[in-house]
């Protein structure tokens, strides 16, 4: 797979969300941005971007996920948007 697949996915099943996916082949770091994460807990947050992935998780499509999430309000401060 490639990020823009992995992008892809994720936009088409989270609404409201703007993703920055980096890496190859079956392992990939994903940052989420949205308002959908306010007052999620980091925990339901992480199984929100888990869920939208299970399929591709489980046929081995993806292999190691490494996952961020902001709402936009904490993204503003984030060190991953440093520079952008």
């Amino acid at each position: 797979m490639h990020p823009s697949d992995v992008k892809a996915l994720l936009d088409a099943r989270i609404d409201g969300c703007e993703f920055h996916i980096q890496g190859e082949g079956c392992n990939f770091q994903v940052v989420a941005v949205g308002e959908v994460f306010s007052g999620l807990s980091p925990v339901k947050r992480q199984q929100l971007i888990y869920g939208a992935l299970a399929e591709e998780i489980a046929s081995g499509a993806l292999h190691a996920v490494s996952i961020k999430t902001y709402t936009p309000a904490q993204w503003n401060s984030a060190p991953e948007n440093a520079g952008a």
